[in-house]
Protein backbone atom coordinates (compact mmCIF):
# COMPACT_ATOMS: atom_id res chain seq x y z
CA UNK A 1 0.00 0.00 0.00
CA UNK A 2 1.65 3.66 -0.62
CA UNK A 3 2.02 5.63 1.90
CA UNK A 4 1.10 9.59 1.13
CA UNK A 5 3.77 11.75 3.24
CA UNK A 6 3.36 14.85 3.29
CA UNK A 7 5.48 17.26 1.20
CA UNK A 8 6.46 20.03 3.69
CA UNK A 9 7.91 16.88 5.96
CA UNK A 10 10.52 16.33 3.30
CA UNK A 11 13.20 17.90 1.59
CA UNK A 12 12.07 20.27 -1.14
CA UNK A 13 13.89 22.68 -3.36
CA UNK A 14 13.11 26.59 -1.91
CA UNK A 15 12.94 29.20 -4.90
CA UNK A 16 13.52 33.27 -3.87
CA UNK A 17 10.90 35.31 -5.15
CA UNK A 18 12.93 38.18 -5.59
CA UNK A 19 14.14 39.16 -8.69
CA UNK A 20 18.22 39.22 -8.29
CA UNK A 21 19.07 42.19 -10.35
CA UNK A 22 22.26 42.18 -12.52
CA UNK A 23 25.15 44.18 -10.91
CA UNK A 24 25.52 47.69 -12.84
CA UNK A 25 27.79 50.73 -12.28
CA UNK A 26 25.66 53.64 -10.53
CA UNK A 27 25.29 56.08 -13.96
CA UNK A 28 24.42 59.84 -12.91
CA UNK A 29 22.11 61.52 -15.34
CA UNK A 30 21.56 64.88 -13.78
CA UNK A 31 19.89 64.12 -10.55
CA UNK A 32 18.60 60.32 -11.87
CA UNK A 33 20.95 57.48 -11.01
CA UNK A 34 20.91 54.36 -13.24
CA UNK A 35 21.68 51.10 -12.09
CA UNK A 36 23.86 50.68 -9.07
CA UNK A 37 21.69 48.94 -7.43
CA UNK A 38 19.02 51.97 -7.86
CA UNK A 39 15.15 51.64 -8.65
CA UNK A 40 14.39 50.66 -12.43
CA UNK A 41 14.41 54.30 -13.97
CA UNK A 42 11.11 54.99 -15.79
CA UNK A 43 11.71 57.31 -19.22
CA UNK A 44 9.78 58.47 -22.52
CA UNK A 45 11.09 60.38 -25.40
CA UNK A 46 8.06 64.05 -26.22
CA UNK A 47 7.43 64.14 -30.08
CA UNK A 48 6.77 68.04 -30.37
CA UNK A 49 10.13 69.81 -32.30
CA UNK A 50 12.43 70.85 -30.64
CA UNK A 51 11.98 73.93 -32.26
CA UNK A 52 8.95 74.62 -30.12
CA UNK A 53 10.30 75.48 -26.63
CA UNK A 54 7.19 76.17 -24.95
CA UNK A 55 5.56 73.18 -26.82
CA UNK A 56 8.47 70.94 -25.76
CA UNK A 57 8.69 72.57 -22.20
CA UNK A 58 5.33 71.94 -21.78
CA UNK A 59 5.24 68.75 -22.92
CA UNK A 60 8.28 67.76 -20.66
CA UNK A 61 6.70 69.39 -17.91
CA UNK A 62 3.72 66.92 -18.37
CA UNK A 63 5.58 63.76 -18.41
CA UNK A 64 7.38 64.54 -15.38
CA UNK A 65 4.61 65.55 -13.64
CA UNK A 66 3.18 62.09 -13.66
CA UNK A 67 6.45 59.99 -13.12
CA UNK A 68 8.38 60.27 -16.48
CA UNK A 69 11.98 60.42 -14.52
CA UNK A 70 14.21 61.35 -17.27
CA UNK A 71 13.02 62.63 -20.62
CA UNK A 72 14.52 61.89 -24.17
CA UNK A 73 14.12 64.89 -26.53
CA UNK A 74 15.35 64.91 -30.64
CA UNK A 75 18.49 67.13 -31.68
CA UNK A 76 18.41 66.63 -35.57
CA UNK A 77 20.13 69.87 -36.23
CA UNK A 78 22.45 72.39 -34.73
CA UNK A 79 19.64 75.19 -34.00
CA UNK A 80 17.59 71.71 -32.74
CA UNK A 81 20.52 71.84 -30.27
CA UNK A 82 20.83 75.39 -29.62
CA UNK A 83 16.97 75.10 -28.87
CA UNK A 84 17.81 72.78 -26.26
CA UNK A 85 19.21 75.01 -24.13
CA UNK A 86 16.63 77.41 -24.31
CA UNK A 87 14.35 74.81 -23.02
CA UNK A 88 16.55 74.08 -20.59
CA UNK A 89 16.87 77.29 -19.10
CA UNK A 90 12.91 77.59 -19.46
CA UNK A 91 12.24 74.35 -16.99
CA UNK A 92 15.00 75.50 -14.86
CA UNK A 93 12.91 79.30 -14.67
CA UNK A 94 9.27 78.04 -14.90
CA UNK A 95 9.13 73.80 -13.25
CA UNK A 96 12.54 72.38 -11.94
CA UNK A 97 15.47 70.56 -13.33
CA UNK A 98 14.52 68.06 -15.28
CA UNK A 99 17.15 65.14 -16.30
CA UNK A 100 17.26 65.67 -20.62
CA UNK A 101 18.94 63.01 -22.95
CA UNK A 102 19.79 64.30 -26.27
CA UNK A 103 18.45 62.01 -29.47
CA UNK A 104 21.47 62.41 -32.35
CA UNK A 105 21.38 60.76 -35.13
CA UNK A 106 23.19 61.07 -38.74
CA UNK A 107 26.85 62.04 -39.11
CA UNK A 108 26.07 64.31 -35.78
CA UNK A 109 29.48 64.99 -34.27
CA UNK A 110 28.99 69.16 -34.42
CA UNK A 111 25.42 68.39 -33.16
CA UNK A 112 26.45 66.20 -30.59
CA UNK A 113 29.32 68.39 -29.26
CA UNK A 114 26.87 71.81 -28.74
CA UNK A 115 24.14 70.19 -26.92
CA UNK A 116 26.24 67.98 -24.65
CA UNK A 117 26.79 71.28 -23.14
CA UNK A 118 23.03 71.83 -22.41
CA UNK A 119 21.67 68.24 -21.56
CA UNK A 120 22.71 65.37 -19.05
CA UNK A 121 22.87 62.75 -21.13
CA UNK A 122 23.65 62.60 -25.02
CA UNK A 123 22.02 59.49 -26.76
CA UNK A 124 23.75 58.30 -29.81
CA UNK A 125 23.05 54.96 -32.79
CA UNK A 126 26.52 53.63 -33.72
CA UNK A 127 24.68 52.33 -36.76
CA UNK A 128 24.41 56.00 -38.08
CA UNK A 129 26.61 58.02 -36.21
CA UNK A 130 29.25 57.82 -38.62
CA UNK A 131 26.93 57.24 -41.73
CA UNK A 132 28.52 55.13 -44.62
CA UNK A 133 26.11 54.88 -47.44
CA UNK A 134 25.35 51.00 -48.46
CA UNK A 135 26.79 49.84 -51.82
CA UNK A 136 24.53 47.89 -53.31
CA UNK A 137 27.20 45.95 -55.69
CA UNK A 138 29.03 45.35 -52.15
CA UNK A 139 29.97 41.43 -51.59
CA UNK A 140 32.14 41.36 -48.71
CA UNK A 141 33.94 43.75 -46.35
CA UNK A 142 37.30 43.29 -46.02
CA UNK A 143 39.43 43.88 -42.38
CA UNK A 144 41.34 46.57 -43.68
CA UNK A 145 37.96 48.64 -44.81
CA UNK A 146 36.32 47.22 -41.45
CA UNK A 147 39.24 49.16 -39.81
CA UNK A 148 39.28 51.77 -41.69
CA UNK A 149 36.01 52.63 -40.76
CA UNK A 150 36.50 52.01 -36.96
CA UNK A 151 39.00 54.52 -37.11
CA UNK A 152 37.06 56.71 -38.51
CA UNK A 153 34.53 56.08 -35.68
CA UNK A 154 37.10 56.92 -33.04
CA UNK A 155 38.44 60.19 -34.48
CA UNK A 156 34.33 61.40 -34.90
CA UNK A 157 33.18 60.04 -31.41
CA UNK A 158 36.46 61.31 -29.21
CA UNK A 159 35.71 64.60 -28.99
CA UNK A 160 32.26 63.97 -27.81
CA UNK A 161 33.26 61.14 -24.92
CA UNK A 162 35.87 63.46 -23.93
CA UNK A 163 33.35 66.71 -23.68
CA UNK A 164 30.70 64.47 -21.36
CA UNK A 165 33.91 62.75 -19.49
CA UNK A 166 35.20 66.12 -18.56
CA UNK A 167 31.62 67.51 -17.50
CA UNK A 168 30.86 64.17 -15.82
CA UNK A 169 27.52 63.77 -18.02
CA UNK A 170 26.56 60.27 -19.34
CA UNK A 171 26.01 58.90 -22.89
CA UNK A 172 23.83 56.00 -24.12
CA UNK A 173 25.35 53.71 -26.64
CA UNK A 174 21.51 53.09 -28.19
CA UNK A 175 21.83 50.37 -30.60
CA UNK A 176 18.92 49.52 -32.92
CA UNK A 177 18.34 46.11 -35.14
CA UNK A 178 16.91 48.09 -38.24
CA UNK A 179 20.31 50.32 -38.23
CA UNK A 180 23.04 48.23 -38.03
CA UNK A 181 26.13 49.44 -39.62
CA UNK A 182 26.93 47.78 -43.51
CA UNK A 183 29.98 46.70 -42.02
CA UNK A 184 28.94 44.77 -38.79
CA UNK A 185 25.85 42.99 -41.17
CA UNK A 186 28.20 42.03 -43.61
CA UNK A 187 30.62 40.87 -41.04
CA UNK A 188 27.89 39.24 -38.09
CA UNK A 189 24.83 39.24 -39.94
CA UNK A 190 21.32 41.20 -39.32
CA UNK A 191 21.53 39.28 -36.16
CA UNK A 192 21.79 39.76 -32.01
CA UNK A 193 25.87 39.39 -32.59
CA UNK A 194 25.81 42.22 -34.76
CA UNK A 195 24.18 44.63 -32.49
CA UNK A 196 26.38 43.53 -29.58
CA UNK A 197 29.12 43.67 -31.55
CA UNK A 198 28.25 47.32 -32.81
CA UNK A 199 28.06 48.07 -28.92
CA UNK A 200 31.14 46.71 -27.69
CA UNK A 201 33.41 48.55 -30.12
CA UNK A 202 31.29 51.80 -29.17
CA UNK A 203 32.32 51.12 -25.51
CA UNK A 204 35.80 49.85 -25.96
CA UNK A 205 36.58 53.24 -27.58
CA UNK A 206 35.19 55.07 -24.75
CA UNK A 207 36.93 53.18 -22.47
CA UNK A 208 40.26 53.70 -24.02
CA UNK A 209 39.83 57.27 -23.23
CA UNK A 210 38.74 56.57 -19.48
CA UNK A 211 34.80 57.25 -20.13
CA UNK A 212 32.73 54.80 -18.29
CA UNK A 213 29.45 57.06 -17.94
CA UNK A 214 27.37 54.88 -20.48
CA UNK A 215 24.27 53.34 -20.45
CA UNK A 216 23.71 50.33 -23.35
CA UNK A 217 20.68 49.64 -25.36
CA UNK A 218 20.17 46.47 -28.01
CA UNK A 219 16.43 47.46 -29.08
CA UNK A 220 14.48 45.39 -31.54
CA UNK A 221 11.14 45.69 -32.71
CA UNK A 222 10.54 41.57 -32.66
CA UNK A 223 10.71 40.67 -29.13
CA UNK A 224 12.46 37.63 -29.12
CA UNK A 225 15.70 39.48 -31.27
CA UNK A 226 15.19 41.73 -28.36
CA UNK A 227 15.68 39.32 -25.98
CA UNK A 228 18.65 37.42 -27.72
CA UNK A 229 20.55 40.42 -27.98
CA UNK A 230 20.39 41.73 -24.30
CA UNK A 231 21.01 38.33 -23.02
CA UNK A 232 24.26 37.94 -25.41
CA UNK A 233 25.38 41.15 -24.43
CA UNK A 234 24.75 40.82 -20.59
CA UNK A 235 27.03 37.18 -21.14
CA UNK A 236 29.83 38.98 -22.99
CA UNK A 237 29.94 42.53 -20.55
CA UNK A 238 30.14 39.94 -17.51
CA UNK A 239 32.87 37.75 -19.33
CA UNK A 240 35.01 41.12 -20.34
CA UNK A 241 34.71 42.48 -16.85
CA UNK A 242 32.04 45.24 -18.00
CA UNK A 243 28.93 46.42 -15.52
CA UNK A 244 27.13 49.05 -17.73
CA UNK A 245 23.89 49.39 -16.94
CA UNK A 246 21.36 48.42 -19.48
CA UNK A 247 18.15 50.21 -21.22
CA UNK A 248 15.52 48.10 -21.81
CA UNK A 249 12.51 48.55 -24.60
CA UNK A 250 10.78 47.26 -27.82
CA UNK A 251 11.42 49.70 -30.43
CA UNK A 252 8.43 49.98 -32.65
CA UNK A 253 5.54 48.29 -30.35
CA UNK A 254 2.76 49.92 -32.14
CA UNK A 255 -0.28 51.09 -30.23
CA UNK A 256 -3.83 49.95 -28.31
CA UNK A 257 -3.58 46.54 -26.23
CA UNK A 258 -0.96 44.87 -28.12
CA UNK A 259 2.03 47.39 -28.39
CA UNK A 260 1.35 47.47 -24.41
CA UNK A 261 1.95 43.37 -24.51
CA UNK A 262 4.38 43.67 -26.84
CA UNK A 263 6.10 45.86 -24.61
CA UNK A 264 5.82 43.94 -21.82
CA UNK A 265 6.85 40.76 -23.03
CA UNK A 266 9.85 41.82 -23.88
CA UNK A 267 10.66 43.97 -20.92
CA UNK A 268 9.52 42.01 -17.78
CA UNK A 269 11.27 38.61 -19.41
CA UNK A 270 14.27 40.45 -19.02
CA UNK A 271 13.60 42.24 -15.86
CA UNK A 272 12.97 39.21 -14.25
CA UNK A 273 16.24 37.91 -15.68
CA UNK A 274 17.93 40.59 -13.41
CA UNK A 275 18.42 42.30 -16.50
CA UNK A 276 17.76 46.26 -17.13
CA UNK A 277 18.45 49.30 -15.01
CA UNK A 278 16.18 51.55 -17.25
CA UNK A 279 13.07 51.13 -18.91
CA UNK A 280 10.75 53.06 -22.18
CA UNK A 281 7.32 51.59 -23.24
CA UNK A 282 7.83 52.70 -26.94
CA UNK A 283 3.95 53.30 -27.98
CA UNK A 284 2.47 55.07 -31.28
CA UNK A 285 0.32 57.35 -28.54
CA UNK A 286 0.55 60.24 -26.68
CA UNK A 287 4.04 59.95 -24.54
CA UNK A 288 2.00 60.29 -21.54
CA UNK A 289 0.09 56.74 -22.07
CA UNK A 290 3.53 54.99 -21.95
CA UNK A 291 4.30 55.86 -18.20
CA UNK A 292 1.68 53.82 -16.76
CA UNK A 293 2.74 50.70 -18.46
CA UNK A 294 6.56 51.52 -17.66
CA UNK A 295 4.86 51.43 -14.09
CA UNK A 296 2.43 48.33 -13.59
CA UNK A 297 5.25 46.10 -15.40
CA UNK A 298 7.73 47.34 -12.67
CA UNK A 299 4.92 46.90 -10.23
CA UNK A 300 4.19 43.51 -11.51
CA UNK A 301 7.69 42.21 -10.85
CA UNK A 302 8.05 43.37 -7.11
CA UNK A 303 10.75 45.67 -8.27
CA UNK A 304 8.61 49.24 -7.58
CA UNK A 305 5.55 50.51 -5.52
CA UNK A 306 3.95 52.89 -6.70
CA UNK A 307 0.35 52.54 -6.83
CA UNK A 308 -2.06 50.25 -5.16
CA UNK A 309 -2.00 46.40 -5.61
CA UNK A 310 -5.49 44.72 -6.00
CA UNK A 311 -5.61 41.01 -6.20
CA UNK A 312 -9.56 40.06 -7.69
CA UNK A 313 -11.05 36.56 -8.34
CA UNK A 314 -11.86 36.26 -11.96
CA UNK A 315 -15.62 35.36 -10.70
CA UNK A 316 -17.52 32.75 -10.87
CA UNK A 317 -21.24 30.79 -9.93
CA UNK A 318 -19.65 31.38 -6.27
CA UNK A 319 -19.35 34.99 -6.46
CA UNK A 320 -21.97 37.13 -4.44
CA UNK A 321 -21.64 40.22 -5.99
CA UNK A 322 -21.12 41.72 -8.83
CA UNK A 323 -17.25 41.74 -8.89
CA UNK A 324 -16.62 43.88 -11.61
CA UNK A 325 -18.50 46.89 -10.51
CA UNK A 326 -17.42 46.26 -7.08
CA UNK A 327 -13.45 45.81 -7.89
CA UNK A 328 -14.13 49.50 -10.24
CA UNK A 329 -15.68 51.00 -6.87
CA UNK A 330 -13.09 49.95 -4.66
CA UNK A 331 -10.30 51.22 -7.07
CA UNK A 332 -12.13 54.35 -7.42
CA UNK A 333 -12.18 55.45 -4.15
CA UNK A 334 -8.56 54.04 -3.41
CA UNK A 335 -6.61 54.35 -6.41
CA UNK A 336 -4.33 57.30 -5.18
CA UNK A 337 -3.06 55.42 -2.17
CA UNK A 338 0.63 54.39 -2.65
CA UNK A 339 1.99 50.77 -1.14
CA UNK A 340 -1.25 49.37 -0.09
CA UNK A 341 -2.53 45.70 -1.27
CA UNK A 342 -6.24 45.27 -0.87
CA UNK A 343 -7.74 42.39 -2.48
CA UNK A 344 -11.55 41.89 -3.73
CA UNK A 345 -12.85 39.00 -3.61
CA UNK A 346 -16.07 36.59 -4.34
CA UNK A 347 -16.50 34.35 -2.26
CA UNK A 348 -15.28 32.85 0.84
CA UNK A 349 -14.08 29.69 -0.92
CA UNK A 350 -10.78 31.31 -1.88
CA UNK A 351 -11.19 34.43 -0.51
CA UNK A 352 -8.62 34.39 2.73
CA UNK A 353 -6.37 32.00 1.25
CA UNK A 354 -6.15 33.60 -2.03
CA UNK A 355 -5.27 37.16 -0.41
CA UNK A 356 -2.95 36.07 2.46
CA UNK A 357 -0.88 38.54 1.59
CA UNK A 358 -3.17 41.54 0.99
CA UNK A 359 -3.27 44.16 3.88
CA UNK A 360 -7.06 44.25 3.44
CA UNK A 361 -9.66 41.83 1.95
CA UNK A 362 -13.05 42.61 0.94
CA UNK A 363 -14.30 39.32 0.70
CA UNK A 364 -18.40 37.85 -0.16
CA UNK A 365 -19.20 35.79 2.70
CA UNK A 366 -22.96 35.45 2.67
CA UNK A 367 -25.46 37.35 0.67
CA UNK A 368 -25.89 40.98 0.85
CA UNK A 369 -22.71 40.70 3.11
CA UNK A 370 -19.68 41.58 2.91
CA UNK A 371 -16.53 40.66 5.29
CA UNK A 372 -13.69 43.31 5.74
CA UNK A 373 -10.19 41.72 6.33
CA UNK A 374 -6.80 42.85 7.95
CA UNK A 375 -4.51 40.47 6.30
CA UNK A 376 -5.84 36.99 7.58
CA UNK A 377 -8.26 38.92 10.16
CA UNK A 378 -11.61 38.92 9.70
CA UNK A 379 -12.53 42.14 11.42
CA UNK A 380 -16.13 42.78 10.62
CA UNK A 381 -19.06 41.89 8.39
CA UNK A 382 -21.13 44.86 7.04
CA UNK A 383 -24.18 45.09 4.07
CA UNK A 384 -23.03 45.50 1.11
CA UNK A 385 -24.03 49.15 0.02
CA UNK A 386 -21.80 49.74 2.71
CA UNK A 387 -18.57 47.71 1.76
CA UNK A 388 -16.76 50.80 0.38
CA UNK A 389 -17.65 53.20 2.90
CA UNK A 390 -16.43 50.50 5.84
CA UNK A 391 -13.08 49.57 4.20
CA UNK A 392 -12.09 53.40 4.29
CA UNK A 393 -12.92 53.42 7.56
CA UNK A 394 -10.92 50.37 8.37
CA UNK A 395 -7.67 51.85 6.27
CA UNK A 396 -8.19 55.31 8.07
CA UNK A 397 -8.37 53.48 11.65
CA UNK A 398 -4.84 51.82 11.33
CA UNK A 399 -3.84 55.31 9.64
CA UNK A 400 -2.57 54.41 6.46
CA UNK A 401 -5.50 56.76 4.39
CA UNK A 402 -4.18 59.88 2.64
CA UNK A 403 -6.64 61.97 0.82
CA UNK A 404 -7.14 62.26 -2.66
Amino acid sequence: MQTLSNPTATSQPTFDTTIKRRKTRPVKVGNVTIGGGYPVVVQSMINEDTLDVEGSVAAIRRLHEIGCEIVRVTVPSLAHAKALAEIKQKLLKTYQDVPLVADVHHNGMKIALEVAQHVDKVRINPGLYVFEKPKSDRTEYTKAEFDEIGEKIRETLEPLVVSLRDQGKAMRIGVNHGSLAERMVFTYGDTPEGMVESALEFIRICESLDFRNLVVSLKASRVPVMLAAYRLLAHRMDELGMDYPLHLGVTEAGDGEYGRIKSTAGIATLLADGIGDTIRVSLTEAPEKEIPVCYSILQALGLRKTMVEYVACPSCGRTLFNLEEVLHKVREATKHLTGLDIAVMGCIVNGPGEMADADYGYVGKQPGYISLYRGREEIKKVPESQGVEELINLIKADDRWVDP
